[in-house]
């Protein structure tokens, strides 16, 4: 859905493209970039961590989230993820992210 710039992804965000490419992926698209009628790209203005800091993240994948941002209808809790899966994927996203000028 948006076209990004990918930087070199290594330690904890590599192993969160991992936990992503899995996980997450099928909804979001390869590298977060959204997938059209599926999910939203995670490199947005809207996912910076500013407005969605990395516990909205947490709590996306715990409990679900309700469609408010966009139209995609809500999104289930994430099964059989751990908080610490969860930090690794941030991490990557949040390589992703800075590479795009989302701070």
């Amino acid at each position: 859905m948006v076209a990004i710039r990918m930087p070199a992804i290594a330690g904890n965000a590599a192993i969160g493209q991992r936990v992503f490419e899995v996980s997450c992926a099928s909804c979001h698209g390869a590298n977060a970039v959204g997938v059209e009628g599926a999910g939203p790209p995670l490199i947005h203005k809207i996912y910076e961590p500013s407005h969605h800091a990395d516990e909205a993240f947490h709590r996306a994948v715990s409990q679900g989230v309700r469609s408010h941002h966009w139209q995609f209808g809500d999104m289930p809790p994430v099964e059989g993820l751990t908080r610490g899966d969860v930090a690794m994927v941030i991490a990557y996203i949040r390589e992703i992210q800075r590479a795009n000028g989302k701070n």
